[in-house]
């Protein structure tokens, strides 16, 4: 059971940040584990910690715990941890805040990972093989994916009308937060034939529903059935890398950036809240630019 700082806390990130449910799930399982270690040390609830406290969980978390955590895990424990504590001194609830000294772990960079253009372009044509109704449902659902970099759950959140118009989609993305995406002339082509010849099929067999992508009994596609439809499709393409719906999003914006887009724009177009989470993908385009400079150039070797 959480303490009232904890739900107290939640209920801050609900109302006033408006996060969403997933992260708002991701809070509440970091802080159990913190309200779990400080129910061993017998510490009455987090308004009674101190920063050396703090300095033992955080070696709990990094050596001790069974069983143990990614370092990506411990830096987002400590950063839920850190956010709890701030609250509880901007409400006047703790004197001082002795989280703010506490650091997370640092992280090893992963760049993204991004297809060549001839894969996506291979697993989105094989997506067209099979039945009709089907068929065309799943090529429409990955053209969009990869022309929008929509998040999986964008996706599957879509309903008839946020295809504004033949040009742009409506996408709301973490905390509900709404930008509109254009639509390339591939993904347009894509959903008008799902539109028109697939998706009536589908809707017919269920009970009346607003959701654009419909699996096969009428309702709403889950994340489920998305990842398995490219799951499917990339082996029907013969593509051997692990590929999920992120990938397609990780293509999208590492193609654009490679084809001369402003990373600001790629940044508005991904629905990220800073650019530096963008900026990412410009350490990948300069990776592949080192490659190619090193396989072309004769004095490059």
């Amino acid at each position: 059971m959480s303490s009232r700082a904890v739900d107290d806390y939640l209920r801050h990130l609900t109302v006033e940040r408006g996060l969403a449910r997933n992260s708002l799930a991701s809070y509440r399982r970091d802080l159990a584990i913190y309200e779990g270690w400080l129910e061993q040390r017998a510490i009455a609830g987090p308004e009674r910690v101190s920063e050396a406290e703090l300095s033992a969980f955080a070696r709990y978390l990094g050596a001790e715990r069974r069983p143990a955590l990614a370092v990506s895990s411990v830096a987002r424990v400590l950063s839920s941890v850190r956010g709890l504590h701030r609250f509880l001194a901007e409400e006047g609830r703790t004197p001082t805040d002795p989280a703010k000294d506490l650091r997370p772990p640092k992280l090893p960079m992963r760049l993204p990972k991004a297809l060549p253009v001839e894969q996506v372009a291979a697993i989105i044509a094989a997506a067209g093989v099979g039945e009709e109704v089907t068929a065309l449902r799943d090529v429409a659902l990955l053209e969009l994916l990869y022309a929008t970099g929509a998040r999986v759950s964008e996706a599957t959140a879509l309903n008839v009308d946020d295809l504004v118009d033949d040009e742009v989609v409506r996408l709301f993305g973490k905390g509900g937060k709404q930008r509109i995406v254009p639509v390339g002339s591939y993904a347009r082509r894509a959903l008008d034939a799902y539109l028109v010849r697939s998706r009536p099929v589908l809707s017919a067999r269920g009970t009346a529903t607003p959701a654009l992508f419909l699996g096969v009994r009428g309702r709403r596609m889950s994340r489920q059935a998305v990842w398995q439809v490219l799951q499917d499709a990339a082996e029907r393409a013969g593509v051997a890398a692990s590929v999920s719906p992120h990938t397609l999003r990780h293509s999208f914006a590492t193609h654009l950036l490679s084809g001369g887009a402003d990373v600001r724009v790629v940044q508005e177009l991904l629905g990220h809240a800073s650019v530096a989470t963008t900026q990412i993908y410009t350490l990948v385009t300069a990776d592949t630019l080192r490659e190619m400079y090193t396989a072309a150039h004769p004095r490059a070797r």
